[in-house]
């Protein structure tokens, strides 16, 4: 499962074929509060998702059903399950210390993975291979691993971080139009023409973005404005220009060869996969950030991601069935209950590059 902001995603796969048998969204986000993901609610929506994927006629051609009928049409069928969630690092405690007892009980499950959405997006960009993934959205973050250890950068929330994403980018943007409407140097002209069409009166801006919960989200969705504008506009270009830089600077920090100690043109290379709605945004962003891994991380080899996240917990499930998960483990970004901890020598298990 892979849940999110926007949702809660399941999927019902077999092990050792590729792919989904099928899929069930569930509308509403997994609830956050103070104790952090709240795992009631997680169940409540994951557990009748479960079966009714089991009940579909695809789940017929699942393997991992043992001889016999399986009672309540989910026990004795399932053979492991992978949950990534969008804080479980942080915020994920209480689904680390109930998820183990709820799904062994409601499902029969002895093998789970409870992973932080940056490993489900690496595992569905990448798989289980040596490299770097940068998951951009709303927020950025870079991950990347030689399969020992993980290198984290950036991820920090749009208040201390996640600079290139589209919140970032869509800030900057209404940045430039506010000072367009001011008349203070750096202003777009363009941008605070998008501003009033999208938002209304420049001067109206504050009372709408300031008391929303949300305030990333509506940042974020003035970032395509600032993608459509940058063809005719210089601040927006260069708002563009700068994105690209952080966010190929946040690959450099985690690439496997870079991140050796060696300079940026030893090692091997490194496959970095983009993955998010961030790089949807076309050739505006695409462009600048080709030339700016080219000039941070030469030994970088751009490669198209295989899948999203909820293929990536897919394929860790899959592999978890198969006994051959080779990400490596950490007690918030990927464990697996019940198992030993990772081995580390001469490095913490995480390197995390603000």
């Amino acid at each position: 499962m892979d849940s999110g902001g926007s949702g809660l995603r399941v999927a019902l796969g077999t092990p050792g074929s590729p792919g989904p048998l099928a899929t069930l969204v569930c509308a509403e986000p997994v609830r956050t509060g103070p104790a952090g993901i709240d795992a009631a609610h997680l169940l409540e929506q994951l557990l009748p998702a479960v079966r009714t994927l089991l009940e579909r006629p695809e789940a017929g051609q699942g393997a991992g059903r043992s001889a016999g009928p399986a009672p309540g049409g989910a026990r004795e069928r399932i053979a492991a399950v992978a949950v990534g969630a969008a804080g479980m690092a942080t915020l994920g405690d209480q689904l680390r210390a109930e998820l183990p007892a709820a799904l062994a009980e409601a499902l029969g499950v002895r093998r789970l993975a409870l992973a932080a959405d940056a490993v489900t997006a690496y595992a569905g960009a990448v798989g289980q291979r040596p490299g770097a993934v940068v998951a951009g959205g709303t927020g950025l973050i870079a991950l990347g691993t030689d399969l020992t250890t993980w290198r984290r950068a950036d991820g920090w929330g749009h208040l201390l971080g996640d600079t290139g994403g589209g919140a970032w980018i869509g800030r900057a943007g209404l940045d430039a139009a506010m000072r367009a409407h001011d008349g203070r140097r750096g202003g777009s002209a363009a941008l605070l023409a998008r501003l009033t069409a999208v938002f209304g009166p420049a001067t109206g801006l504050p009372g709408l973005l300031y008391p929303r919960t949300d305030r990333p989200a509506l940042l974020a969705s003035f970032a395509p404005e600032v993608a459509a504008c940058a063809g005719d506009d210089p601040v927006a270009a260069d708002i563009l220009r700068r994105a690209a830089g952080h966010i190929a600077e946040a690959a450099a920090a985690v690439c496997p060869g870079a991140a050796s100690g060696g300079g940026p043109d030893d090692g091997p290379g490194c496959e970095v996969a983009l993955t998010g709605g961030l790089f949807r945004m076309g050739d505006a962003l695409l462009v600048p950030l080709r030339e700016e891994l080219a000039r941070q991380v030469p030994q970088a080899l751009v490669v198209p991601a295989s899948g999203d996240p909820l293929d990536g917990a897919l394929g860790i499930a899959r592999a978890l069935a198969e006994g051959g998960l080779r990400l490596p483990l950490h007690p918030t970004l990927l464990c697996v209950p019940g198992s030993a901890p990772p081995l580390v020598r001469d490095s913490p298990p995480v390197a995390e590059r603000p």
